[in-house]
């Protein structure tokens, strides 16, 4: 599609190149009339005395005139979670295609997005080098705090917000995939971050798990990322992208299923959040574990591990990963607390999975209903 944006800010405009597949030269010299124009009114507040307005804030689209209008909030982009998305495709070991945004299609995936939008809360060259390599000119940081005599970033400040951002053409990336097409993934990943601590770090999911925790979309709301939030809590976003559905959630988890079965790829649920114990007790998955199970996904060592059942989920939980401590594995080995504090935990976690989950329960077949944790 041909997009136009018009902003009243010009580093909002660099932002939407960076994020959009940017036309060469001779498409730009015929380019003519856009398909779909973008009218970023940021500054200029939503009238919250319009009936249904519930804040200064909206996103109006007309699909008629093909036009799109953001309204009172000057920030890049709404809601987005930390789950590891952008730090874990960023990978010297594999060509990127894309942190977010893909499609799967008959002949492959591929992303309709021409950057990446990562977190730099506390980024280093050392623990993630490219992504570090990529904030150079041209691309755009957000939300963080620098000297202004020298323009060195403290990325570790987080006095303004923990959810400090950067903004870059995927080009930015040494081994990105250009253009960002490929084949079938064998592999599915779904990322969560589990602030209560009891959601194992990897777990290889049936197809009939798959469809629930797809439908589910379970990971933490993370401080900084909305208004109100100081510590990480659970929350339930369908597909993992409510907002933005317009069918059934069920539908789209359907469809999941039969490009999973007919291209016969295995299904990963890989936890980035706290292991030992909740928020404030636990401590967050370190990245390099997270690392070690994404390459032993792709290296074909999950697919031919031994398993355990994880009791309540039901989920399948590999007894060893290269580079990953076995204690780490199972959320009951790791915990630091009493048993009895674990199997509250559990229980209250499952609990709320059952709750979210019973709103689309009425258009789930049985096997996906009986795929969800059992008190």
């Amino acid at each position: 599609l041909k997009i136009r944006v018009v902003c009243a800010r010009a580093y909002h405009s660099l932002f939407m190149h960076n994020m959009l597949i940017r036309p060469t030269e001779e498409e730009l010299k015929n380019y003519g009339e856009p398909d779909f124009t973008i009218l970023n009114a940021g500054a200029f507040p939503a009238n919250r005395y319009t009936t249904g307005m519930t804040s200064n804030t909206s996103v109006s689209i007309n699909f008629k005139l093909r036009q799109m209008g953001p309204q009172g909030d000057t920030s890049l982009f709404f809601g987005l979670s930390g789950t590891g998305k952008t730090t874990l495709s960023a990978d010297p070991a594999r060509a990127l295609i894309g942190d977010d945004e893909h499609v799967w299609t008959d002949t492959g995936v591929f992303n309709i997005e021409g950057g990446c939008y990562a977190k730099t809360i506390d980024l280093s060259a050392e623990k993630e080098p490219e992504i570090f390599g990529a904030i150079r000119f041209g691309s755009v940081l957000e939300n963080v705090v620098f000297d202004e005599d020298t323009r060195v970033v403290d990325y570790s400040d987080k006095s303004l917000t923990e959810n400090t951002r950067c903004a870059y053409p995927i080009e930015y990336i040494p081994n990105a995939l250009i253009p960002c097409i490929g084949n079938h993934p064998k592999n599915i990943v779904m990322l969560t971050c589990d602030a209560q601590g009891v959601l194992p770090p990897v777990s290889k999911l049936t197809s009939a798990q798959a469809m629930y925790h797809f439908i589910s979309g379970y990971t933490s709301k993370m401080a900084g990322t909305e208004d109100g939030v100081i510590e990480p809590e659970a929350t339930f976003s369908a597909c993992f992208g409510q907002p933005f559905l317009v069918l059934h959630p069920t539908q789209y988890a359907t469809m999941l299923a039969q490009k999973i079965g007919e291209h016969k790829a295995d299904v990963w649920l890989i936890n980035t959040g706290w292991n030992g114990g909740a928020y404030g007790t636990g401590k967050r998955i370190a990245l390099k574990y997270s690392r070690a199970i994404v390459d032993a996904i792709h290296n074909g060592e999950l697919k031919n591990a031994e398993y355990e059942t994880y009791p309540i989920f039901g989920l399948e939980i590999p007894k060893a990963v290269t580079g990953v401590p076995a204690e780490v594995l199972n959320p009951a080995t790791a915990w630091q607390g009493t048993p009895e504090t674990f199997n509250a935990t559990v229980s209250k976690l499952a609990a709320l999975f059952n709750k979210n989950f019973a709103k689309y329960a009425d258009q789930a077949t049985e096997d996906v209903i009986a795929a969800g944790p059992k008190l």
